[in-house]
């Protein structure tokens, strides 16, 4: 019996000796904000598969004044990836293996840190998984890059209460920005960027607001060019009344969304001066909160002419998504 329990004992040491287990550390995650690296074999690359996760992931961001990619790309083949190179925060890897799988693992190589795995038995099956999961993969890669983001803001925060004072809400604002205006119901902070500037606008609308589905698209543009005529003016120009407006040539494009636990629209688009040919890009949330009985609007825009404004209109997006309802 003894020799039993000895025998296991050492069985049970053996086993536990060929076990590999994760480090506890791992490093800080690198990477430019909204940039994907994708390792792929070159030959794979420039095939229909790497054709179809160019569509997929460096498609055009909805609503800016040109044609953006979602995620600055970089390709490496397998081999490359190794080293520093695997520290990068967001990474997709695709082969051509036995297996047809299609996954995302979460800090394999640092923190934080999301690989997508795509595999395939060949480039039609490859292809079938790239565009299962795209939509899937391009929300994780760009909630964790909006964390990563936030997170940075926290290092340093303005510290002006207007939004409390005036709209009973807080978010986590970089220092940088600074508030411009404030009244009763409107709050306008901004700051400047080597070309122009950075601008976030707060403001809330009775609850009913928005009566007709039907005439949602216009409403909002109508609510947006009300308040560009009492608060947002251009330069003087004479004979002419000059304010921020929605572009006149298309309708922006909105998308159901959920912010800070509440039902939202979101609407993205392109804002202009009524009087004088200055324009850039807007993101605007229309929050449901019910509980003040009332409509919150969130505005991030951005003036930078001749700029790609992608990477802009991103910082203000993960501010705006900070937002906290300071409800009695």
């Amino acid at each position: 019996m003894k020799k039993l329990a000895t025998l296991s004992l050492l069985i049970l040491l053996i086993i536990s000796c060929g076990e590999t287990t994760k480090p506890d550390y791992l490093p800080e995650s690198v990477g430019a904000v909204n940039t994907l690296t994708i390792v792929i074999d070159n030959e794979l690359w420039k095939s229909k598969v790497g054709d179809v996760i160019r569509e997929s992931f460096a498609a055009p961001i909805p609503g800016l004044t040109w044609d953006e990619a979602m995620f600055s790309i970089t390709q490496i083949p397998p081999q490359v990836f190794s080293g520093a190179v695997r520290n990068t925060r967001s990474v997709l890897y695709v082969m051509e293996d036995s297996v047809d799988i299609a996954h995302m693992k979460k800090n394999m190589y640092a923190k934080p840190q999301r690989v997508g795995v795509i595999k395939g038995r060949n480039k039609e099956e490859i292809i079938e998984n790239v565009e299962a999961k795209k939509d899937e993969f391009v929300s994780t890669f760009k909630e964790m890059e909006l964390e990563e983001a936030q997170e940075r803001f926290l290092r340093s925060l303005n510290k002006e209460k207007a939004l409390e004072e005036h709209l009973e809400i807080s978010m986590d604002i970089p220092s940088v920005y600074k508030v411009g205006r404030e009244e009763d119901n409107f709050v306008w902070i901004d700051r400047q960027i080597q070309k122009g500037t950075m601008n976030i606008i707060a403001y809330s609308v009775p609850w009913d607001t928005f009566k007709n589905d039907s005439t949602f698209v216009e409403d909002i543009v109508k609510m947006r060019d009300s308040i560009g005529k009492l608060f947002i003016p251009g330069e003087d120009i004479p004979g002419k009344e000059n304010y921020m407006i929605t572009e006149r040539a298309f309708s922006p494009y909105i998308f159901p969304a959920e912010v800070a636990g509440r039902k939202a629209a979101e609407v993205r688009g392109v804002w202009e001066m009524s009087g004088y040919p200055m324009a850039g890009p807007f993101l605007t949330f229309i929050i449901n909160d019910k509980p003040n009985n009332r409509k919150l609007v969130l505005e991030g825009f951005t003036f930078a002419p001749a700029t790609n404004k992608r990477d802009y209109m991103f910082e203000l997006e993960a501010i705006l998504k900070t937002v906290r309802f300071n409800d009695k």
